[in-house]
């Protein structure tokens, strides 16, 4: 399992970077830098993540910094003092131990240091880049795991539903732009994974779409039905297991047929093996796999729209 393990005591710590161990137990409660594992007997364990950003405080500190201004670069991510990209850098750094530390918590079915670091997230990064550097990638991670037997069912329904449940609170609390399309989200048939969906769904409410979501396991018949009474101008439907690969491409092709004026995109794992000629053909469907992709080729597909 790759996860950020816990190496160094708060002793070699403070032997490596020179700082005592009462000024780092008061740097981590006073602003929330790094959360050390603990082991069995609660003694803190730090990673090399920690270790790193650690020994980057500690030189902003010798350069003349206060510990209240390197904390605020690297929360910003912003250092005009460095060359290249040191703030950014960090930033990632942090971002991938935050992520490293819900994860490692939710696989210990601890719900409530999961909220605790994820609201941590919220404090410090855009939405954007929690749900994007963050959210998406322990999606990503926790169905590897899986697949590759790693965990159990138990730790990859209990992870799913706490992000789905998270995600979801943050959907309900943005505006919708009327002058949008109105667009749909659906998994195709047969589907069960819809996290990756519900991710793609928030990216476009962030735009200002109104969205009707309908998640996993709807039938072929109703999502007809549906797009019939609500005539959305934009249907995405998603896909992430091979084995439901080509009745997914049927069910574009029987949409793409019926319904003349709908746009259809298509996304999820499954979607990204397709190859030669069977690439080519739902090629313009295609939505992508990454937020500058999902960019491109949503605004290709509102100026069609709108001309």
């Amino acid at each position: 399992m790759t996860m950020s393990a816990g190496k160094y005591n708060i002793k070699a710590v403070s032997k490596k970077l020179g700082i005592q161990p009462g000024t780092l137990r008061a740097w981590e409660r006073r602003y929330n830098i790094i959360s050390p594992i603990r082991n069995e007997a609660g003694h803190r364990l730090y990673s090399e993540e920690h270790m790193s950003i650690l020994k980057w405080l500690v030189q902003k500190t010798e350069q003349g910094f206060t510990i209240s201004q390197a904390v605020e670069l690297l929360e910003n991510g912003n250092d005009s003092t460095d060359t290249d990209s040191m703030g950014i850098d960090m930033e990632r750094d942090r971002a991938h131990i935050l992520a490293d530390e819900i994860l490692e918590a939710l696989l210990a079915f601890d719900e409530n240091k999961a909220q605790d670091l994820l609201n941590q997230a919220f404090s410090v990064f855009s939405i954007d880049k929690v749900v994007h550097d963050i959210l998406a990638q322990l999606l990503v991670r926790v169905g590897d795991l899986w697949e590759n037997e790693k965990i159990t069912i138990a730790h990859e329904h209990f992870t799913s539903a706490f992000l789905r449940s998270r995600i979801g609170m943050i959907f309900h609390t943005l505006p919708v732009d009327g002058y949008l399309p109105k667009v749909m989200a659906v998994c195709s048939t047969g589907e069960y994974h819809e996290l990756g969906l519900l991710i793609f769904t928030l990216y476009l409410r962030r735009k200002g779409f109104e969205v009707i979501y309908l998640g996993a396991s709807i039938p072929e018949d109703d999502i007809e039905t549906v797009v019939e009474d609500t005539d959305p101008k934009i249907l995405f439907l998603s896909c992430t297991l091979m084995a439901n690969l080509p009745r997914c491409l049927h069910l574009v092709d029987r949409l793409d047929q019926r319904f003349t004026d709908l746009t259809i995109g298509i996304g999820g794992a499954a979607i990204g093996h397709l190859r030669g000629e069977k690439r080519q053909a739902y090629d313009s469907f295609f939505v992508g796999n990454s937020k500058d992709e999902w960019d491109v080729w949503i605004k290709d597909k509102i100026q069609k729209l709108t001309t």
